[in-house]
């Protein structure tokens, strides 16, 4: 994985890289926000790492700049600024995650990873599952050819279901994939959503797209 670390503290930014290297990362370091905008359009960054407080552009503006380029790379901004307006302002500004310095080590690794992950779908918007096509761009769902509306929490459901389609995920599993750890893990809100889905995406008659697998969970079906 490839990451963008656009950071102007060489102290940090050298601990930065020599860590996301032993982590299986290539990390590359700029020290100034508009280096950072003509490099993310020449290489092909699985995600961004971009510090507000910069020399001339700042990260705010950079991130910005990324966007209204056209470049959709996941953008993690990491500043010492931790205001409630910070954040906003960052996550308008078109970031895709936010941290706080000082932070936890193994949280901007997992932030990263999560990231890469988007990036990856980021290159490849259409997931095709049988009768299902969900395009992560638009947000938008075909069920055999005809659009489906769905919320954001059903939304996320069914992509993570379409991307392991065949394969049986815990309660566990979907809970941490499409939600954001607000819930306990013994809730019932996963079989809610389920069973929502199959009244959107079902025909009476058929058997469920999304099949229960008794004493594991849910799976989607992946044959036509």
């Amino acid at each position: 994985m490839r990451v963008l670390l656009v950071e102007d503290d060489d102290a940090l930014a050298e601990t930065l890289v020599r860590g996301l290297g032993r982590e299986g990362f290539i990390a590359d370091r700029l020290d100034r926000g508009e280096d950072a905008v003509w490099k993310a359009k020449a290489v092909a960054y699985d995600a961004i790492v971009l510090d507000v407080m910069l020399p001339g552009m700042d990260g705010m503006a950079a991130c910005a700049r990324l966007r209204d380029e056209g470049v959709q790379t996941p953008v993690l901004m990491l500043t010492a600024r931790d205001a409630v307006s910070d954040r906003v302002d960052g996550l308008e500004a078109g970031a895709d995650d936010y941290l706080p310095k000082p932070f936890a080590w193994d949280e901007l690794v997992a932030r990263l990873r999560a990231l890469a992950r988007r990036s990856a779908v980021l290159r490849h918007p259409v997931i095709e599952v049988g009768p299902l096509a969900l395009d992560t761009n638009r947000r938008e769902v075909r069920c055999r050819g005809e659009r489906v509306d769905l919320s954001g929490r059903e939304f996320a459901l069914l992509e993570l279901l379409m991307r392991r389609a065949g394969d049986a995920l815990s309660r566990v599993e979907l809970l941490d994939g499409a939600w954001d750890g607000a819930y306990e893990n013994r809730s019932n809100v996963v079989d809610v959503h389920i069973a929502a889905l199959r009244r959107k995406l079902d025909r009476p008659g058929d058997e469920s797209l999304i099949e229960t697998v008794r004493g594991v969970g849910y799976r989607l079906t992946d044959e036509g």
